[in-house]
């Protein structure tokens, strides 16, 4: 993989709906170049070709970057909404929420490994494991990776990890995957109000508005099903969930700023390596207290299993490298859509009722997720797209009216010869 500039802060547990940790911030990207209408060409046909050739160029490269935003929103909706109705199967033949977090969470090891083959087949400059290593363990300080750094900066996340996926997918065992999935989208304005609170974040009317939206939308969720005891819990689970998610968010950016792409790699990497030695005790101890029981191995469903953790690796790893390839709002704009690919899903399988209250839920929510796509400076470009409209349509009239006033006096300069004959 080659080296990048752009830094990502591995927040998936923010945004995926299960073992999501990694999500990309806010990229600083180099202005796009400026369009033919905006650079000054000399006048002439020369300036002509140029400026053609000049707007083909920068279309090609937008079309580029588009179609692999497209791809990946693809992949990012599908993988997400994958998982989730893969751990609602899963469940119907193995009761273990727990369980199944902590054999996802095993495959984290695999980042640093994928991202290391990414870095061998495509850089120019080939590092050894060790000096890629040690190259990106300087993310952690001078001192690199130290046992007092991997208790104090990585496993704290670690823990809310397995809680962000814990009581997602156990919420997933209350309710429907429509309702978890479209209430998990909450979690970015609990990122927002946390992040303007605890990291001094810039004040936005429009992400308060989008603030109010999700916590109206989470409140008519729960009068969707009347206040039964088993639809309150499930959304207890997943509000909880993306509280956590939105905590794990604040404080990286807080504790450890953001990350390579290769820095971020290693931090999951870790993270995994953190499951396997401090959490594997918690299904051992859920086996034999019967809270998480299974007869036999030969009973656990191994395919189940794999898929879902598969697809939450692929969701991972699209989520935090896909900023490579395309802008970070089109990925986003998978999770939100993976939404209504859940409602189709559960209309057919389960007995979900979409009553009034429950789509007007769905699309407040899903309007307030989008308001918060917005860039912090959307206000100065709209003004500056209605002033260019408003000036271009001025133009137009103006241009208009001179065509129309020239018409005449053309036509009475080209009769004046023949009337002086």
């Amino acid at each position: 993989m080659k080296k990048h500039s752009a830094r990502v802060a591995p927040l998936s547990a923010c945004n995926s709906p299960v073992l999501t940790l990694t999500k990309v911030e806010g990229e600083e990207r180099p202005r796009e170049p400026l369009g033919p209408a905006e650079a000054q060409a000399p006048g002439g046909a020369e300036a002509g070709g140029r400026t053609s050739r000049r707007r083909w160029t920068c279309s090609r490269a937008q079309l580029h970057k588009t179609f692999w935003g497209v791809a990946v929103v693809l992949c990012v909706c599908a993988s997400w909404a994958g998982s989730t109705q893969l751990a609602k199967l899963t469940f119907a033949k193995f009761d273990a929420p727990f369980t199944l977090t902590w054999f996802a969470t095993n495959w984290n090891f695999l980042f640093f490994p994928l991202y290391y083959a990414g870095h061998v087949c495509k850089s120019t400059e080939k590092q050894s494991v060790k000096q890629r290593y040690r190259e990106c363990c300087r993310f952690f300080g001078d001192n690199g990776l130290t046992l007092k750094v991997f208790f104090t900066k990585a496993a704290p996340f670690g823990v809310l990890w397995t809680l962000t996926n814990y009581l997602y997918l156990h919420a997933i065992k209350k309710i429907n995957t429509t309702d978890v999935s479209v209430l998990f989208c909450c979690n970015k304005a609990f990122v927002f109000l946390l992040s303007w609170i605890v990291l001094r974040d810039r004040f936005m009317g429009v992400r308060i508005v989008a603030a109010i939206l999700a916590i109206a939308g989470i409140v008519m969720m729960t009068y969707a099903d009347g206040f039964h005891s088993h639809s309150v819990i499930g959304i207890a689970l997943v509000v909880g969930s993306a509280s956590m998610s939105a905590l794990y968010k604040v404080l990286f950016k807080l504790l450890l700023g953001s990350a390579k792409f290769g820095e971020a790699a290693l931090f999951l990497s870790i993270l995994g390596v953190f499951n396997i030695i401090f959490i594997t005790c918690i299904p051992i101890l859920l086996y034999f207290t019967k809270v998480e029981y299974w007869s036999s191995f030969d009973d656990i469903p191994w395919g189940n299993l794999c898929g879902f953790s598969v697809l939450l690796l692929t969701f991972n790893i699209v989520l935090n490298f896909g900023i490579a390839v395309t802008y970070p709002t089109l990925m986003s704009l998978g999770i939100v859509l993976s939404v209504p690919v859940n409602a189709v899903v559960d209309h057919y399988t389960s007995q979900i009722v979409f009553n009034g209250v429950r789509v007007i839920a769905i699309i407040i929510i899903g309007l307030g997720f989008l308001l918060l796509l917005l860039p912090e400076e959307w206000d100065v470009w709209l003004i500056k797209l209605l002033t260019h409209l408003k000036v271009r349509k001025k133009e137009e009239t103006v241009e208009g009216g001179a065509d129309l006033g020239s018409g005449p006096q053309n036509r009475s300069r080209r009769a004046r010869p023949s009337f002086a004959r």
